[in-house]
């Protein structure tokens, strides 16, 4: 197999999201997941709102079996959104979350260049997730 094919095979599994569809998938629950690395976020900037969570711990963090999941990552019914530079790494993180049960996960198509692209790269601060986080970190 090679990687197109491998890639071909991740999408095929996917309902992929345009960046435009953000908003509306944000409303709705949605989180938002950055996997670059940092010197790839440093290097192209940062989203604001989302989850930056790295390639190499995604599943660690996501499986809600896993005892070094996030708090958020509740059941397997989460709407994760995964977003990389350009859509690839995205596509094949997202296939791999639906391989463990994560069926919601999806990817960016064009990744945070898409993003950048439609102006939507603070769109991760319209989610509730976000506003629950900054509310608690207002009352400390």
């Amino acid at each position: 197999m090679t990687i197109a094919q491998m890639l071909d095979n991740a999408r095929s599994q996917l309902n992929r999201m345009y960046a435009f569809e953000l908003p509306k998938a944000l409303d709705r629950g949605a989180i938002l997941v950055d996997i670059r690395p940092q010197a790839q976020r440093g290097r192209e900037g940062s989203l604001p709102g989302a989850l930056v969570i790295e390639r190499n711990v995604l599943e660690w963090r996501l499986d809600p079996s896993s005892s070094a999941r996030l708090s958020l990552a509740t059941d397997h019914d989460v709407e994760w959104i995964v977003v990389c530079s350009e859509g690839y790494t995205s596509s094949l993180a997202a296939a791999a979350l639906q391989q463990l049960g994560l069926h919601r996960a999806t990817d960016v198509i064009g990744g945070y260049q898409a993003m950048k692209a439609a102006s939507l790269l603070t769109i991760g601060t319209r989610s509730p997730h976000f506003a629950r986080e900054i509310a608690s970190l207002a009352s400390l």
